[in-house]
């Protein structure tokens, strides 16, 4: 599950770093990520690929530090962003405009202006009213806009409802119905360039069969578009793959490549992937300090420094997260606790029912981690954010420091005083 993680002489270690040193270093909570996990990760699909022409569009939403973006751009990789502020930290980190797809359903003037000024390579274009305003403001900047159509194939991807995007009830996309008519009217328009045609039907999937069932539907539509002289240069697939948490059965990305690429031969499109959560949540991990243990009739709590402003997924989404001490404490009594942090709700939880042998002062380790953990961190309680650590072999790196107090008042003012 976390290759990068070893047990040694009862210490845990991020490849060659001990975490106990890392929560000296930096205090608690924190995030630290490995480098070469991420590298992997991303080289699994580039691999895969193989001689097929591709672009791997990481999904910057899943973790967007912007040393974690520089590590893919150096790879060559391409981004899908979902706003401006993200595509900002694309080219911070030295990635490629010309190997950035814009997602997401509400882009604005301001973003669809940005994002033409530096030469994106498309935009997943996801409604008619999009549409029409893309080739208004390509208008008034006398250029064409690369488009590609977000259709919604109707594919039920079997994930948690709040993360499944490609069935007609969810709010992402143009009906596959509907797909034919909008690109007829997309092609007469002045400033619209059609290069291409894209998917996403939800995250976390853990099974090859949504993936090749909504690849076989875009592969209609683009023969049926083809017929009516409108060519496409690329077919997106967008992201989703799944990743090992606890006990799921996964599928590779070579599993995955091996259904997907056979529907492509003796074609000419470029394959786009999206894959976000895939290449980081395993190569990072959260800490945090063991505040007190509490026990009553019913349960035993214990209650650490990180909470649900710092990881927000147990609560949002229920997920199962593994919690491990970091170093060995196999002198004390194993029991079962709800792992629970400070901020005042009752949905404040990393983990339920937990097996632990653990004391007051000790550190845990949360997995699985480097995905939609610090990027959906909030302040809430106002709570500094944790900082963000990478780990490099034997080197360690501080890449977005801790949260003051003076950070989080940054810009308020108060009222004067008569």
């Amino acid at each position: 599950m976390h290759t990068t993680i070893s047990r040694q002489n009862g210490d845990l270690f991020m490849e060659k770093i001990a975490l106990s040193d890392i929560t000296h270093q930096f205090g608690t909570p924190c995030y630290v990520y490995s480098k070469a996990a991420i590298e992997r990760n991303y080289q699994s699909y580039v691999t895969a690929l193989g001689e097929q022409p591709h672009l791997v569009c990481y999904a910057v939403k899943s973790n967007s530090n912007i040393a974690v973006l520089q590590t893919l751009a150096a790879l060559g990789a391409g981004f899908d962003i979902v706003s401006v502020g993200e595509l900002e930290r694309v080219l911070m980190a030295g990635g490629d405009p010309s190997k950035v797809v814009f997602s997401g359903l509400g882009k604005t003037r301001q973003e669809m202006r940005r994002a033409l000024e530096i030469g994106i390579h498309c935009f997943n274009v996801e409604s008619e009213s999009e549409l029409e305003l893309l080739n208004k403001i390509a208008s008034e900047l006398s250029m064409r806009a690369p488009v590609s159509i977000r259709v919604n194939p109707d594919v039920n991807a079997n994930t948690h409802p709040y993360i499944s995007t490609g069935l007609k009830e969810d709010k992402f996309g143009i009906d596959i119905n509907n797909a034919l008519a909008v690109y007829q009217h997309a092609s007469l328009m002045d400033n619209i360039h059609l290069i291409g045609i894209d998917c996403h039907i939800g995250s976390q999937l853990t099974e090859v069969a949504p993936f090749v069932d909504a690849m076989d539907r875009l592969l209609i539509l683009v023969d049926q578009l083809g017929a009516l002289k409108i060519s496409l240069n690329h077919i997106d697939i967008g992201g989703g793959l799944g990743v090992r948490y606890r006990d799921e059965s996964i599928q590779s990305v070579d599993d995955y490549m091996s259904e997907l690429l056979p529907r492509l031969a003796q074609r000419s499109e470029t394959l786009i992937l999206e894959p976000g959560r895939s290449i980081t949540a395993n190569a990072g991990v959260l800490l945090t300090e063991v505040q007190f243990i509490k026990s009553n009739d019913h349960k035993n709590f214990v209650i650490v420094d990180a909470a649900m402003n710092d990881m927000l997924r147990p609560s949002l989404y229920q997920a199962w997260m593994d919690i491990q001490p970091i170093s060995d404490s196999s002198d004390l009594d194993e029991k079962v606790y709800d792992v629970v942090g400070p901020v005042c709700e009752s949905g404040d939880f990393l983990g339920k029912e937990r097996p632990l042998k653990v004391k007051e002062g000790d550190h845990l380790c949360l997995f699985s981690a480097g995905s939609y953990g610090f990027v959906m961190s909030s302040n809430y309680n106002s709570r500094p954010r944790a900082p963000e650590i990478m780990v490099d072999e034997d080197s360690v790196y501080l890449i977005r420091q801790r949260e003051t107090i003076q950070d989080l008042t940054r810009g308020e003012q108060l009222l004067p005083v008569n």
